[in-house]
């Protein structure tokens, strides 16, 4: 990067450089993100006449294409730039451009803060590199998001540098294992690690001319007077594998033996999932909108990891001792449930047997508030007394402690840590989706979006759950690190500012382990390929297909005078993230879309005096408009009603039926379980490229990706597709084909619990292998809950009681 800078500021390109920032000192700003200095050096090249090959490939070019920020003050200029994922560097030029060097990337913060008058010279700095200075890493950055096997090599180089020790650590590990205090896999009689491998050699023999189907329990007795307890296997060649598997560990370690014997470790069986602020209910509930995709990765989870567990324990040999798995998905009762059973203390998981939905309601601060749903950026003030009445009401349901909690969301990531650290348990977080980088400057004015937003107090509880959590699930690795162009998810949680409150440096670790991408998958039950017509009901695709297209509805807007053109269809929450005006005003300002296609809308609302946030009902009045400025009721239906999933699999289908496309045209989108969902269903789609969709869809193959901020050029995309399945009637199907097939191949649960619970146990074993205790860490964390986070939610309950 020094010779880039040396390179431009040495030739004539320091002259390019001084009017690029005279251009961009014109506007009047002082504070210049990576859109906007990337279109005023685009609009200096193309009126200076500069060559094609000088806005990328020039020193200059370089320079600018790797900058994300630029900052003007009086004297100097500052430049953030970002040559390669997960790394930021901060550059000071004098204004003359006489003198410049790089900086600490923290000096950042108090030029920001002088920005926006918040300046001072001494504030609260947060750091969290030190807890991670004796931690494995992630050598290549091409390589975050695979902790598990980061893990798995430093396991491997412990074993081969001390194999005494790892053989002594082995056995304590084993030794270690029970379920309600019945031992299993090895007990007393097994005194130390040499006596495990010579026991193990014993038990082979034992077991080696056995037929492999033999039960365990037809041998059990002898096992256990060689010192060994249930939990190798379910049958005599599922038993010899496993301690063939510890022997070969034990001879010559594999970082891939390693990781199967590990996988077949009875450690999970109770699981808790954390999902608190949607409304979590089956069927017609799912959440409220702007929860629903949260909830319905949830269910399917839990559903999922019961399997899995069951599966696990059946082939471990464990049934004979009466365990089963226990999956609880902890939620918030909620008294005013609208006719909903979100008021049920317990209610079973349909489709499982050891599966439920726990409520707990939120402690009575403030009846008016706590009887009804609260929107997630209030919740704040009720997670601490809700952490301490689930721990109770957890104990009691599943009689002990579990073995595995996962957080979902900010609030359910801050409730895991709060229970996790009490029970002394393995810690699961999944953001889905950080509020940070989706409003722009959140955290720089964050004291003027506090009344609305309460900022403060969400960040402080992301920095605490994501630096407790032992794993963090992402669903793409550019949720992590983002793309060359784009900042990732945490990313921006590594150095910013909240002016008056604190400075983070070093506040997301990004080459920790602890991150793995695991993709989700689809429920099929619901959501299948509109082509499997066995397993469509004909009376249900009738009714849709009215509603979508034809029947009078209080709760629809609009008719179509051509039902039968090619249906645009979109789905989503009403929010200014999910854009979905944004994507009406792309249709009605193409006049060639409007000829050939209608533009069909499902959400949950249709006025905005249903609205339950300013934002919402914004957005709604916003959608009103520009349906009426480009006169659009003759080509747009927009349904304003909550679908159960039966009948919104059928609207995908149908859709489908029409050779219509999904358009989803999210400013940002963190992963995108609608995208899934059409694609599944056969529908090409055309998904934003700011966001997990870069990882689901290959671009012009099994889908397309747009730019929501470039209307015309969206609509160019799509005309272009049309154009094509004119030409060809059999393109619209090989797109469709392609879709179903990536989504079959790539993303599903089976393999999603799998993964997880493999995640989960190699946590759990590297942190007793390792001697790795998060008590330092979780002091630190702990003195940020009690002296930042607790104040910050207490003032938004004090604000909740005058209102």
């Amino acid at each position: 990067m020094y010779e880039m800078v040396q390179a431009v500021l040495n030739s004539e390109q320091k002259t390019d450089l001084e009017q690029l920032v005279n251009a961009l000192s014109t506007s009047g700003k002082n504070y210049f993100l990576r859109n906007e200095i990337l279109q005023t050096f685009a609009d200096y090249c193309h009126q200076s006449e500069k060559p094609a090959y000088f806005f990328h490939s020039s020193s200059l070019g370089q320079l600018i294409n790797y900058t994300h920020e630029i900052i003007l003050e009086d004297d100097q200029i500052w430049f953030l730039v970002r040559p390669k994922i997960a790394s930021q560097q901060a550059w000071r030029f004098a204004r003359d451009l006489s003198t410049w060097e790089q900086e600490d990337q923290k000096v950042l913060l108090d030029v920001r803060d002088r920005l926006v008058n918040s300046y001072q010279p001494r504030i609260l700095e947060l750091d969290f590199a030190p807890f991670y200075q004796n931690s494995p890493e992630v050598s290549d950055a091409r390589n975050i998001g695979q902790g598990l096997a980061v893990l798995h090599r430093s396991l491997h180089s412990q074993i081969t540098t001390n194999p005494t020790y790892w053989i002594e650590a082995l056995w304590e590990v084993l030794q270690r294992h029970q379920y309600d205090d019945i031992p299993l896999l090895i007990n007393e009689q097994i005194k130390s690690g040499t006596e495990l491998l010579e026991q193990v050699k014993q038990a082979l023999n034992l077991i080696a001319e056995r037929p492999s189907e033999e039960p365990y329990e037809k041998f059990h007795a002898e096992l256990q007077a060689l010192g060994f307890e249930p939990g190798w296997g379910n049958t005599a060649s599922r038993v010899r594998e496993t301690f063939a598997l510890l022997q070969r560990l034990i001879d010559t370690p594999d970082p891939a033996i390693l990781e199967a014997f590990v996988a077949r470790i009875p450690a999970v069986f109770r699981v808790v999932l954390i999902s608190i602020h949607g409304w979590v209910g089956q069927e017609e509930v799912l959440g409220r909108p702007e929860t629903a995709g949260q909830v319905v990765y949830v269910l399917n989870q839990a559903r999922n990891l019961e399997n899995r567990l069951a599966e696990e324990i059946k082939q471990a040999g464990l049934e004979c001792l009466g365990i089963k798995p226990q999956v609880i998905i902890l939620t918030r009762l909620i008294p005013n449930c609208e006719g909903t059973k979100c008021n049920l203390r317990l209610e079973k998981l349909a489709g499982t047997e050891n599966a439920w939905i726990l409520r707990v309601p939120f402690r009575e601060f403030n009846p008016k508030v706590t009887q009804n749903w609260i929107r997630k950026f209030e919740i704040w003030p009720y997670l601490e007394t809700f952490a301490l009445d689930s721990e109770q009401e957890l104990l009691k349901e599943m009689g002990g402690k579990p073995n595995l909690i996962i957080g979902n969301y900010s609030d359910g990531n801050l409730v895991a840590f709060l229970l996790a650290s009490r029970l002394g348990v393995t810690q699961c977080n999944i953001a889905h989706s950080l509020e940070k980088p989706k409003y722009l400057f959140s955290n720089l004015y964050w004291q003027d979006l506090e009344e609305e937003y309460h900022f403060s107090a969400q960040f402080t509880a992301d920095l605490i759950s994501m630096n407790a959590a032992d794993f963090i699930i992402t669903s793409s690795f550019q949720e992590i690190v983002g793309t060359p162009d784009t900042i990732g998810q945490y990313e921006s949680y590594n150095c910013f500012t909240m002016p008056h409150l604190y400075h983070v440096v070093n506040g997301a670790n990004l080459f920790s382990p602890k991150f793995n991408v695991l993709v989700p998958g689809v429920d099929e039950k619901f959501f299948f390929p509109y082509n499997q017509s066995e397993n469509r009901s004909s009376e249900q695709s009738k009714k849709i297909k009215e509603l979508l297209f034809t029947s009078e509805d209080s709760q629809v807007l609009g008719h179509l005078e051509n039902p039968d053109k090619r249906p645009i269809f979109a789905l989503a929450p009403i929010n200014s993230i999910k854009n979905l005006a944004g994507l009406a005003e792309c249709f009605g300002m193409s006049k060639e879309l409007q000829e050939r296609c209608n533009l069909i809308l499902v959400t949950s609302k249709l006025h905005s005096y249903e609205a339950t946030n300013p934002e919402e009902a914004r957005e709604i009045e916003r959608l009103h408009e520009i349906i009426h400025q480009y006169q659009l009721h003759g080509c747009i239906r927009w349904l304003g009603m909550r679908l159960p999933n039966a009948e919104l699999g059928e609207v995908y289908r149908l859709i489908a039926d029409a050779q219509g496309i999904f358009v989803h045209f999210a400013r940002f989108e963190a992963f995108g379980m609608t995208i899934l969902e059409a694609m599944i269903s056969g529908l090409p789609t055309f998904a934003t490229q700011f966001g997990g969709a870069l990882e689901i869809i290959q671009d012009g193959e099994s889908g397309f990706l747009i730019n929501p901020t470039d209307l015309p050029g969206t609509a160019e995309k799509i005309i272009n597709f049309l154009d094509r399945c004119a030409e060809n009637p059999q393109y619209w199907q090989e797109v469709s084909e392609k879709a179903i097939q990536r989504v079959r191949n790539e993303f599903n649960w089976q393999s999603h619990t799998t993964k997880l619970l493999s995640i989960a146990k190699i946590s759990q074993f590297w942190n007793y292998v390792s001697r790795n205790s998060k008590g330092t860490l979780l002091r630190y964390l702990e003195a940020i809950f009690f002296l930042i986070y607790k104040p910050r939610a207490e003032i938004i309950l004090e604000q909740h009681q005058k209102h």
